[in-house]
């Protein structure tokens, strides 16, 4: 592929939906995992989130955060935000949790507009924060590569220069998934499910893989569990479970929750681009269970079957981030959401279909990250 394929109309547009107080929450995000000889089959992590929300206050880990209100937007389509732009950075063995956090005016910026700097394209687009530094990141008009730029002021890190490209149809056409519940409430989703990436940190070349996606969620957010894999041969696998627990009432973000000892599915799924078979599988049948490893961080034991295929995998985390977002509601109550993401080792991974039976062991690496929720953002 020489550019990214599908429809990023909704890529760079905001308030797509009418705007909710206190619901309306929108981000881009950008995980990417980076080839780390030291530690090949986890490799290294970053994950960098640009986001609004609709809401008076937000407490957001250590940062307050006041929104000043509905985005602005001109005539030709750029948008002006009170964002956030937030990062954490896992160095192979060791999280560094926030290697940015910052409140910031923010201005989103499609190819099409007379502002933008070179060729007008449809697609195109930037995130751009209004820092000192470049925390930015968007797409050539072309549709050619992503970029990501972040200057940091951290010791673990200070400087990545990043590009994404495409890899290959299956993981780089843009796709979107949307639902609505009730009048306005509901979610929109536009993903790529992969790209190669390269680029520098700190200065020094590095290569790898990556996920995007760019969300607006305008509904409470229930506790959820989902998962993402890279596979070297350029497969990919998902699985997201929203579920009801006892975690639902949780106000904190301990790492591990002697209430977290069963749940109620919501809705299952899962996604397998199976790159070998060249052919990509839907799941509507998914079970996440977990247990608790001595560092007090999860295992997940991931199950999705549909008529054909059959997936068992157990992935560990090695290590965790999370957001712990707090906000006032109606009547002066605090509404609370902790949010965890984790890099993952696959311990174990069977795959079955009518071809036959394959393991991790018939993949070079294996990379992913897994999230889990509790708490309840309203």
């Amino acid at each position: 592929m020489e550019s990214f394929a599908g429809d990023f109309s909704t890529l760079w547009t905001l308030n797509n939906r009418p705007p909710i107080e206190h619901l309306t929450w929108d981000w881009w995000w950008w995980l990417v995992m980076i080839d780390d000889e030291d530690h090949p089959m986890v490799g290294k992590q970053l994950m960098v989130l640009w986001s609004t929300k609709e809401n008076d206050l937000v407490h957001i880990n250590d940062v307050e955060w006041k929104p000043k209100g509905t985005p602005g937007f001109d005539d030709e389509g750029a948008i002006q935000i009170d964002g956030m732009v937030c990062a954490w950075w896992f160095d192979g063995s060791m999280m560094h949790d926030e290697i940015i956090a910052k409140v910031c005016d923010m201005v989103v910026l499609p190819s099409n507009h007379a502002s933008w700097p070179g060729d007008e394209g449809q697609g195109g687009g930037a995130v751009v924060p209004l820092l000192d530094g470049d925390c930015s990141m968007g797409m050539f008009s072309d549709r050619s590569q992503f970029w990501l730029n972040l200057d940091l002021d951290h010791e673990a890190i200070q400087s990545i220069r990043l590009k994404m490209t495409p890899w290959n149809p299956a993981m780089s056409t843009a796709r979107e998934a949307t639902a609505t519940y009730l009048g306005s409430l509901g979610y929109d989703i536009l993903r790529l499910h992969g790209t190669k990436t390269s680029g520098t940190i700190d200065g020094k070349e590095v290569t790898g893989t990556a996920y995007f996606q760019k969300v607006c969620v305008q509904a409470p957010s229930v506790p959820w569990y989902w998962g993402v894999l890279h596979f070297s041969d350029g497969s990919y696998l998902d699985w997201f479970l929203p579920h009801l627990a006892p975690t639902i009432l949780s106000r904190d973000p301990k790492a591990w929750r002697r209430r977290d000892v069963t749940h109620i599915a919501v809705s299952q799924g899962g996604l397998f681009h199976d790159a070998q078979n060249g052919r990509s599988e839907r799941f509507k049948r998914v079970t996440v269970e977990k247990d608790r490893q001595a560092n007090n961080l999860p295992r997940f034991f991931v199950h999705l079957k549909n008529g054909r295929t059959s997936i068992r995998l157990t992935v560990r985390a090695v290590a965790r981030a999370y957001w712990d977002f707090h906000q006032p509601t109606r009547g002066g109550i605090w509404s609370h959401l902790t949010y965890n993401e984790y890099p993952l080792e696959v311990e174990s991974l069977t795959i079955k279909d009518e071809h036959g039976i394959r393991q991790a062991s018939m993949y070079d690496w294996i990379r992913g990250n897994a999230e889990h929720s509790w708490g309840l953002l309203h």
